[in-house]
């Protein structure tokens, strides 16, 4: 991927921010060398900040940062697209985006999967996902064995509700264990549709 940086005088390209999962466009930054070769590495969005003339990670003080998936460069070499994943509400404002729309997918599992992600930063007394999580992977992982039997001794009897309960328990621990480990449901769904292509 080449980008001109020399096109503009202060060395800058324009960077638009689209949520990789819900393609909502998040919001606009500036890049430049620096700012490019650190999200490279970093797989955190990592900007120019022109008002504090200095490299600026993405939620480096709020903690929302913006999870690099892939980038391209527009058909003038002057302009990137950023596809990421954000932790948490993107504008400074608290909004889902710079332009105060909501960013929520309408598949109600990523919807799911972004407040498990919020609520891992919550304090164990106050969040069942946080408190999970502070456990540690293997008191995570444990509890998703547990639902999937609880969820297979149901199957065999006929009992709708309590089928259908515990398949919504080992979804949620399902979920809850892709973020401990640092995953996304999307990245399942690609492996997915890999082997459906085959």
């Amino acid at each position: 991927m080449k980008v001109d940086f020399s096109k503009y005088s202060d060395g800058l390209v324009p960077a638009i921010i689209q949520d990789y999962t819900t393609h909502k466009v998040l919001m606009l930054g500036f890049m430049n060398e620096a700012a490019l070769k650190k999200t490279e590495e970093t797989a955190k969005v990592t900007f120019y900040s022109r008002s504090k003339q200095r490299l600026w990670v993405k939620g480096e003080e709020s903690g929302n940062f913006l999870e690099l998936r892939s980038m391209a460069v527009d058909c003038d070499n002057d302009t990137l697209l950023i596809k990421a994943y954000p932790l948490g509400p993107t504008c400074h404002t608290g909004a889902d985006t710079c332009w105060s729309e909501r960013n929520h997918s309408d598949d109600f599992l990523i919807y799911l999967q972004d407040i498990i992600a919020l609520r891992s930063r919550a304090s164990p007394e106050e969040s069942y996902v946080a408190k999970m999580l502070s456990k540690g992977i293997n008191k995570v992982a444990q509890k998703v064995g547990e639902e999937a039997v609880e969820l297979v001794i149901e199957a065999k009897d006929n009992n709708k509700d309590l089928f259908l309960g515990e398949a919504a328990d080992l979804m949620f621990h399902y979920l809850l264990l892709l973020n401990a480990k640092g995953h996304k449901l999307q990245e399942v769904i690609e492996v997915l549709q890999k082997r459906h292509s085959k």
